[in-house]
């Protein structure tokens, strides 16, 4: 299973490394990052692989949560059959 991950907000030293060692501690495998400063903010989308992580979806998606919280980002996490779906319509 796959999940999508957003990070917005002003831009600051460390974002990258915070999320991806979340992810890391939760053995959450990213699988292909992009990433772009606009003037001063910070945009980010993830593809990450969720099937072995030590936790489950809704207590990662809290803990991103706070990460983003911690680095004056917002982080959103979406699951891949929700995505899928959205853009099916």
């Amino acid at each position: 299973m796959k999940a999508i991950l957003t990070v917005i907000g002003k831009d600051s030293v460390g974002i990258l490394a915070k999320v991806s060692s979340a992810c890391a501690e939760s053995d959450v495998n990213i699988i292909e990052v992009t990433q772009s400063v606009l003037q001063d903010m910070f945009a980010m989308v993830m593809l990450v692989e969720i099937d072995k992580s030590t936790l489950g979806f809704d207590a990662l998606k809290e803990k991103l949560e706070k990460v983003g919280e911690s680095s004056n980002t917002k982080i959103h996490v979406m699951h891949e059959d929700i995505f899928n779906s959205m853009h099916r319509i």
